[in-house]
């Protein structure tokens, strides 16, 4: 009887992606086209790999797929940009602040 057996679950794929040069071209735009961006390591998780998150000044943010921590790390220095290990310092409250800003006036947006 296979009642019990495991799927692999859908999300469970996507981890197996590894980043891809439009994922470094978009970041790269978003730092060239924002002022005061920082960027944050976000760690491997059980559905992704390594992620990096870009928050401007204003809180707006954009996060894909990096070569490891490493490699975000390298990506920063290259552009010039802070860096953070998001598990040491947390989001920015501008972040949540325009999250915030996001569901009030999702118009805007």
């Amino acid at each position: 009887m296979a009642l019990f057996r495991r799927r692999k679950q859908a999300g469970a794929a996507g981890r197996d992606r590894p980043a891809e040069r439009g994922d470094l071209e978009h970041l790269e735009n978003f730092v060239r086209t924002r002022r005061g961006v920082e960027a944050y390591i976000e760690p491997r998780t059980t559905v992704t790999e390594t992620t990096v998150i870009l928050i401007a000044d204003d809180g707006e943010w954009t996060r894909r797929r990096v070569e490891g921590p490493d490699g975000a790390r390298r990506f920063a220095h290259k552009l010039g940009i802070p860096i953070y290990d998001v598990r040491l310092m947390g989001y920015p409250q501008r972040m949540r602040d325009y999250n915030e800003r996001r569901k009030r006036r999702p118009e805007l947006y």
